[in-house]
């Protein structure tokens, strides 16, 4: 095996936001995350909302101004094809 080509080897911590703390190995010393075990919704068979940055309120803004903006009128596939044969007939 060449030599010096391999990153550093730690045994890392991490430390999630609920407070656990727990050893891996990785090329890092230190490590935070977010969910683990011990809070994981499939793990804990809760129901847990994860919203970074605020992607949901974000989302339900953008839902309310389009529900606020009219739609336009759209023409009818007759109306539409009126259109092209007097376009047609005129040249």
């Amino acid at each position: 095996m060449k030599k010096d080509i391999h990153p550093k080897y730690y045994k890392a911590s991490v430390k999630c936001a609920c407070g656990n703390v727990f050893s891996v190995g990785s090329t890092k010393e230190f490590i935070e995350t977010e969910v683990c075990a011990q809070c994981h919704p499939f793990y804990t068979k809760t129901e847990k909302v994860i919203d970074t940055l605020g992607r949901v309120q974000k989302f339900k803004e953008r839902m309310s101004k389009k529900k606020a903006i009219p739609a336009k009128e759209s023409k009818t596939s007759d109306e539409v094809r009126a259109g092209k044969n007097k376009k047609t007939k005129e040249k």
